[in-house]
């Protein structure tokens, strides 16, 4: 048993007889009252996330959780295909599992988390960022580059993301996969 001192980012908990991911955590001292942690979960078997606050000392069951690099195949339907990197072996894992499928290119390598209990896959922690080239823009309005006005983009994988004026098609851009948003252009 683990207590609300050892939350972090990316634990994995048992909660209200499901598994949860944690996103986001903030340990809040009032000035007034016992300390308590806020923190931010996602549901691993449906993906919706929740709101909770802990109180300091809590209990909390933590899964046992390990790491394995995996690599995208293919998307089919709902489903998501990756492969061990190590042992060849294929898994498939419905798409509400990923945190921005839209951003997975094929190829790709991601983390997944697999629970030591039942062998599951509970997670799939893609990279800090992506670097995916631009298949549609609009052309960029001259002269209007020295504001901060954006314009959508599609990307390779589907994915619309806004980016900068000066972005144009076949440009390979840098995407944040945490939040989906531009971070850079990359030059080749």
């Amino acid at each position: 048993m683990a207590t609300t001192s050892d939350i972090k980012n990316g634990l994995c908990i048992k909660y209200n007889n499901d598994i949860y991911k944690i996103i986001e955590f903030l340990h809040v001292k009032p000035g007034k009252g016992p300390a308590f942690v806020r923190t931010k979960l996602r549901s691993l078997t449906n993906g919706k996330v929740l709101d909770n606050t802990f109180s300091a000392g809590h209990k909390i069951e933590e899964v046992r959780v390990e790491n394995h690099k995996f690599q995208f195949l293919y998307p089919e339907g709902e489903q998501f295909h990756f492969m061990n990197t190590e042992t060849f072996e294929q898994i498939s894992l419905n798409k509400n599992i990923l945190d921005s499928p839209d951003l997975l290119k094929e190829g790709e390598n991601v983390m997944v988390s697999i629970n030591t209990e039942t062998d599951l896959p509970l997670s799939v922690d893609m990279p800090a960022s992506v670097v995916l080239e631009v298949t549609y823009a609009e052309p960029g309005i001259k002269g209007n580059t020295a504001t901060n006005a954006t314009k959508s983009a599609t990307v390779e994988t589907g994915a619309t993301v806004n980016v900068p004026l000066f972005i144009n098609e076949g440009d390979k851009i840098k995407i944040e996969t945490a939040t989906g948003s531009y971070m850079e252009r990359v030059k080749e």
